[in-house]
């Protein structure tokens, strides 16, 4: 019997809990043919999140869980689970249930057939801002057009993934990670299915606007340089101008005596110039600082303890 497992980061959830666990156990009474593994990953909630997975994990033997030592971050989070999962495919669910479980057994199916990476494109964005719509939607245009990998727009975590394409994940030991790009960098043979996302049943986001923001910047680095090339091409035409502004200037100034431009044109340029180097040291930093943190080699995340479906460990 092939074996299913379901991967559920989770961050302060208790509200939603139990709401997915009833669909998650409804989706595995259905579909019997297979046996499922659901993995929570606990990353370091302040909330009831552990002590409520804990208790489902006592009487049901299909739950496993990861406790992390602190909470990591999402990114992490999920390289953590796929670390740990067990089965021949992984299905990556957040635990707010804006991603239903209902869709899982057409991934199955299009898993049966032959596909490595069945992932879901949202149709709609329900719960979302229209600024926030209209903000995703232009990342992904400069991300796709900087890139050159194919990136899936309008795609979230929410796929399943063959063993293999776990696999080959858990090899990317990045420290600061945009698996959303991975999906795509990896390959493999990947299937489209479209769904309607769902607001959250319960609880809050756990996302802010700087939080995406600084999402958005790790995705750009990590799969391109077009930022340093833009900057220098940036610093090339500026300079040109500029060549050509002091040649006009020496010009009308040695024929026609006229006065050099005063002192408000020279702070305009000044501050103009200044900005486009900030800019560029900016965006220079960027990129040093993400060689610095993967030159510490450091591990990714840390395990207080885990349970496999049958005994709890604790880490050493």
């Amino acid at each position: 019997m092939k074996k299913i497992s379901i991967l559920i980061p989770t961050y302060n959830e208790q509200e939603v809990l139990e709401h997915l666990y009833q669909r998650l156990g409804k989706l595995a009474n259905d579909n019997r043919a297979y046996e499922f593994e659901f993995l929570f990953i606990n990353d370091g909630s302040r909330d009831k999140t552990l002590e409520i997975i804990k208790g489902y994990a006592e009487n049901d033997n299909r739950i496993a869980y990861v406790n992390l030592s602190r909470n990591f971050g999402k990114e992490i989070a999920m390289i953590a689970g796929l670390d740990h999962v067990t089965g021949d495919a992984t299905v990556i669910i957040d635990a707010d249930l804006q991603d239903p479980p209902e869709l899982i057994p057409k991934m199955i199916k299009y898993w049966e057939e032959g596909y490595d990476d069945v992932y879901a494109k949202r149709n709609s964005r329900d719960g979302e801002t229209w600024f926030k719509k209209v903000t995703s939607k232009l990342y992904y245009q400069i991300l796709q057009k900087v890139t050159h990998i194919k990136i899936q727009k309008d795609t979230g975590d929410f796929r399943l993934l063959d063993r293999r394409c776990v696999e080959a994940l858990k090899q990317i030991r990045e420290s600061q990670r945009y698996t959303k790009g991975m999906f795509s960098w990896i390959g493999f043979e990947k299937k489209e299915i479209t769904y309607d996302r769902d607001p959250r049943i319960a609880g809050t986001s756990k996302w802010n606007y700087l939080k995406l923001f600084n999402f958005a910047i790790d995705g750009i680095t990590s799969f391109t340089t077009a930022p340093l090339r833009i900057s220098s091409f940036v610093g090339f035409i500026v300079s040109v101008i500029s060549f050509i502004y002091i040649v006009i200037v020496v010009i009308r100034t040695t024929l026609n005596g006229s006065d050099v431009a005063g002192y408000p044109s020279l702070m305009a340029a000044v501050l103009f110039l200044g900005g486009v180097q900030l800019l560029s040291l900016g965006i220079i930093g960027e990129y040093i600082g993400r060689i610095f943190n993967e030159t510490k080699q450091r591990p990714l995340y840390f395990v207080e303890d885990y349970h496999s479906g049958k005994h709890v460990k604790k880490a050493r």
